[in-house]
């Protein structure tokens, strides 16, 4: 593909990003929004051989990805953040790039997508994000995390049960979901409960999102 065709697409996403960006009422600076499309073009690089997303075109993973994403990040508290099963680097490398401030850990026990989000952590020059390849299980930390965040872990109670000894005292379990999980949260254990659940409405993506936060009770 030559230069200026590189260019040209480059162009053309940029137009659903600001888009999407307004839309969720974020005003990110120059070098946000260039990370984010620098991003999708490693997913998209390393999706031939990794196979980190089935969506293999980049307008629609604007939305299905990144806005998905960034959408929950105005919930999401503290400075400690850790991804279970962070996969493509989904949800934290779009909040890493969002929000500076916080310090995101992405915790993936495949050691193809922990060598890919090494590179993406890497060319993308996040400060602000580690990786670790470990079984959430398995892995003790010295300090806990102020917010566990996972996007694709399956049922509440097996997410709370795979990561709570990894939960600061105070901390607080974010579940992105489709629909409200009523079923899992009645099967949650009688030590945590769920503290709200946030409708969200992600630009460009027709379907039920909603973002469960969960406490020790």
């Amino acid at each position: 593909m030559s230069a200026a065709a590189v260019t040209r697409s480059r162009a053309d996403l940029e137009v659903p990003l600001e888009r999407g960006l307004t839309g969720l009422g974020l005003a990110l600076d120059l070098d946000a929004r260039i990370k984010l499309l620098d991003y999708l073009a490693l997913i998209e690089k390393w999706n031939h051989v990794y196979n980190l997303t089935a969506i293999r075109d980049e307008e629609k993973m604007i939305s299905v990805h990144l806005l998905d994403c960034l959408a929950v990040g105005p919930y999401i508290g503290g400075t400690r953040v850790l991804d279970v099963g962070s996969g493509a680097g989904l949800p934290g490398i779009p909040l890493a790039i969002a929000r500076p401030e916080m310090q995101v850990t992405l915790l993936e026990s495949n050691h193809k997508k922990a060598a890919f989000l090494q590179q993406a952590v890497t060319e993308l020059q996040l400060k602000n994000a580690s990786v670790t390849c470990e079984r959430a299980e398995a892995w003790r930390p010295a300090i806990g995390f102020d917010c566990i965040i996972s996007r694709a872990l399956g049922d509440l109670a097996e997410f709370v049960a795979l990561a709570k000894h990894l939960l600061a005292p105070a901390g607080a379990f974010a579940a992105m979901k489709g629909v409200r999980p009523i079923e899992e949260i009645n099967r949650l254990p009688p030590d945590f409960q769920v503290k709200r659940v946030l409708p969200l409405s992600v630009p460009g993506l027709d379907a039920e999102r909603c973002l469960v936060l969960i406490e020790r009770a």
